[in-house]
């Protein structure tokens, strides 16, 4: 008798050790997108100012500022779609086409830009410019803590015994990893040519 109860409270210890890892390592990815959600909100806000600035020197490239604001609005409520805490596959995956959406918006501009020197030297310019790599690194930065941290969930609740625990307490899905760069553009090889 002493010894199944002994049994018994050692399977229960287990469990309530796996459990609550399993909170743990949910709960540090959910903190690491937050760091994401803080850095996409810091460029979302700098792209009106950075299109505002752009306006004034590029009265030919209207479409171009056009399709930047519309590209952040997009981003934007992809985002905010997220704000409950619940992160589906779908909605990151809707998060990764509007920001890789803008990212390109963003690289449009950047081209036009350079055909102005005098807007290229503008110090407002030269500024937000810098505030956005600034934040493009950042976001890059806490993306990939976001993506290490459910590589640990997923490997973690994954295992045995921990997924028998899991499976019992509604830790049954994966977490989902956020990628906002396509994949295939950045596994192509840059062509060089010589002639």
């Amino acid at each position: 008798m002493e010894l199944f109860l002994i049994i018994t409270a050692v399977v229960v210890v287990i469990a309530i050790v796996i459990y609550n890892s399993l909170v743990r390592y949910k709960n540090e990815y959910q903190n690491a997108f937050a760091q994401i959600d803080v850095q996409l909100h810091r460029r979302h806000d700098l792209v009106p100012n950075l299109v505002a600035t752009a306006q004034a020197y590029l009265d030919h490239e209207s479409e171009t500022l056009k399709a930047v604001t519309q590209a952040r609005n997009q981003a934007v409520s992809a985002l905010q779609s997220l704000s409950g805490g619940k992160l589906s596959s779908a909605k990151l995956a809707h998060l990764a086409q509007t920001e890789g959406a803008l990212s390109s918006a963003l690289g449009a501009l950047q081209v036009s830009i350079e055909d102005y020197p005098e807007l290229k030297a503008d110090a407002t310019m030269a500024n937000l410019s810098e505030e956005l790599s600034s934040t493009e690194n950042r976001i890059a930065f806490a993306r990939q803590a976001y993506n290490d941290s459910v590589l640990t969930y997923n490997s973690y609740r994954q295992s045995f015994p921990p997924v028998l625990i899991a499976n019992m307490t509604g830790h049954n899905q994966d977490a989902k990893l956020l990628e906002l760069d396509d994949p295939q553009r950045q596994r192509q090889a840059p062509s060089v040519s010589f002639k």
